[in-house]
């Protein structure tokens, strides 16, 4: 039986690959006017992008077959584009680029740069940055390992709106929770922004390109007590280990700040969220259930003290 998600997936990858092999010229006999093929000028660039590398890594890195990859790069000797060290064979003599393949090389990417960036400049500032942030998301999504990794920053405007409307649409996707989690996500981060206590509270967001990857609150619940709130990450960047990254985060400020202990309330439901809780040091203190977002759900209060060996690393 097809699952109709994962058809669906496939087919907008197999249209995005045909729209991509049009845009970047892949079927063209010579890439970018130049003499050489999409496939030559991909394997210099790997040249250039190592140190002395050998032929066999090459063609490791681009899954290439062996004799293809000899024959590519005789020609690239035949053309004194590069220059190969001592070896026991073929394959295990260094290769250095020359300064004549340096130049050519050189004048291809200029050309490459200048057509990329003519086809981007429609786009604006904005359309850029949301394009940046989607190819990042791709790469990461398809195990690229060079995919620019993700980072964790302080909130900013209008990040309330953003995180109390992602939450909100995550949870009622995921768990039912529509209206009434709705309007408390709205309150709590409405509430944060108009009381916002600096040095004592603080949100953070963890993003890659712009792209909001998930968030957490320390907010002062008084008597000393902070509370961890809102913790949510994005389910295509779980297992990055962004959740642990931001609960470490919020604890570790309200240690600095002062307080004497923080506590969070969640959902026995929420299986990923209770690891890290549980992890990082925290305990449950008392379990109830509640109606509060529609069907009956078992709510848990998770303490822990913020004593200089409390939090486990």
């Amino acid at each position: 039986m097809i699952d109709p998600a994962l058809n669906d997936a496939v087919t907008a990858v197999r249209a995005f690959n045909r729209f991509h092999t049009r845009f970047a010229g892949v079927l063209e006999p010579h890439y970018m006017g130049s003499e050489l093929t999409l496939v030559e000028a991909r394997l210099f660039y790997e040249i250039l992008a190592r140190e002395a590398p050998l032929a066999s890594a090459l063609q490791d890195a681009l899954g290439l077959d062996a004799g293809y990859a000899s024959r590519l790069l005789r020609r690239f000797e035949g053309k004194g584009w590069i220059e190969r060290g001592r070896g026991t064979d073929a394959r295990q003599r260094p290769i250095f680029p020359t300064d004549t393949g340096r130049a050519m090389f050189a004048a291809l990417d200029e050309r490459t740069r200048a057509e990329v960036e003519r086809q981007l400049a429609p786009l604006g500032t904005e359309g850029r940055a949301t394009l940046v942030s989607a190819l990042d998301t791709a790469r990461a999504l398809l195990g690229d390992a060079n995919a620019r990794d993700w980072s964790i920053r302080t909130f900013r405007p209008g990040d309330m709106g953003a995180i109390a409307g992602r939450q909100s649409a995550l949870y009622a996707e995921h768990h039912g929770w529509g209206r009434p989690m709705e309007v408390l996500q709205g309150e709590v981060t409405t509430s944060f922004l108009r009381d916002f206590k600096p040095g004592r509270e603080q949100c953070w967001v963890a993003e890659r390109s712009g792209r909001m990857l998930g968030s957490i609150f320390c907010c002062d619940s008084g008597d000393n007590a902070a509370q961890l709130r809102l913790l949510y990450v994005e389910p295509d960047a779980r297992g990055l280990g962004i959740g642990a990254a931001l609960v470490r985060t919020c604890t570790d400020f309200a240690r600095e700040a002062g307080y004497a202990k923080i506590w969070l309330w969640t959902h026995s439901v929420l299986l990923s969220a209770r690891r890290i809780y549980a992890a990082t040091g925290f305990a449950i203190v008392s379990v109830d259930m509640h109606d509060a977002f529609g069907e009956p759900e078992q709510g848990e209060t998770w303490e822990m003290a913020l004593g200089e060996l409390a939090l486990k690393r």
